[in-house]
């Protein structure tokens, strides 16, 4: 039997889904011809892709998981082909998937967005949001085409888009701090809340070199958790300057020593490798201005 490419864009998203009508829905069709789809690519491939449990649902094998991978890869090559066809005839259209971190959706997307679109107005544009660590992955698995994230970047192709560094945020009300003009991380060391957001590895090595040891009275999700909590003086906020600024507050910002600073940039698994759209999207982003 002939695999066609239309089973396996039913198979990609059945095993995001894990569900058959949920991926039926999305789809537009009938649950009974998702189900015959999967069965038809299980026997052009002869292998089982789904463990069918009736406690836990749907479950991926491992030969499955693999083919994920190599079908995400194929329907990456079926898109630049239509890509390049439609830049042949001056048309760019197709879709590009990015991974981003909050912060730099509120900030920077925006922006990039709105100039891509009036130059390519067919290009359809999915954004994903997570974690530095969660868009890594994302990029390894293909599940988006690129993603934004915070230094290091290794092991993916990267292109850097502007520097970052940590600053603290203190209540107005902080009697020892309100006159400083930084503040000593050393004397403060106990009292630091932190929200993961793709700096810590810049966190520990600063704090590493300079022998302060990192105690983290509290660890959040987001900066507005953050704003919060230092808010009630629960203790001082370590956040990147970057991140403060798409967030409002009336929290006093401050230098901090010893200076701790990242990067933000591109990644992907090879530039060379990015579709049209993607790559012309990727031109307009590094154009993009902070601010």
């Amino acid at each position: 039997m002939v695999m066609s490419m239309n089973h396996l864009h039913i198979f990609v998203k059945v095993a995001e889904k894990l569900n058959i009508t949920e991926a039926a829905k999305e789809l537009f069709i009938s649950q009974p011809a998702v189900s015959k789809a999967i069965k038809n690519l299980e026997n052009a491939l002869d292998v089982r892709l789904f463990i069918r449990d009736k406690q836990n649902g749907l479950i991926l094998t491992d030969v499955g998981k693999e083919i994920l991978l190599l079908a995400r890869q194929m329907m990456e090559i079926e898109s630049k082909m239509h890509q390049v066809a439609d830049r042949e005839n001056k048309l760019l259209s197709g879709k590009v998937k990015i991974g981003s971190f909050p912060a730099v959706s509120t900030n920077l997307l925006p922006q990039a967005i709105a100039a891509f679109r009036a130059e390519y107005p067919l290009v359809h544009i999915e954004l994903v949001e997570g974690t530095s660590e969660q868009i890594k992955g994302w990029v390894e698995d293909r599940t988006v085409d690129f993603g934004i994230v915070t230094s290091p970047f290794e092991p993916f192709d990267h292109q850097v888009l502007f520097g970052d560094y940590m600053v603290a945020v203190i209540p107005e009300q902080h009697a020892g701090l309100k006159d400083a003009a930084l503040v000593n991380l050393k004397t403060y060391q106990h009292d630091m809340i932190f929200c993961k957001g793709g700096h810590e590895i810049a966190v520990s090595q600063t704090l590493e070199q300079h022998g302060i040891e990192l105690r983290e009275t509290l660890t959040v999700q987001n900066a507005e958790t953050l704003m919060n909590m230092v808010k009630h003086q629960l203790g001082i906020g370590i956040i990147s300057n970057f991140t403060l600024s798409s967030v409002s507050h009336e929290l006093v910002k401050k230098d901090i020593f010893p200076r701790i600073t990242r990067e933000i940039g591109i990644i992907a698994h090879s530039f060379g490798e990015t579709s049209p759209a993607a790559h012309e999207f990727i031109k307009v982003l590094s154009q993009c201005k902070v601010r």
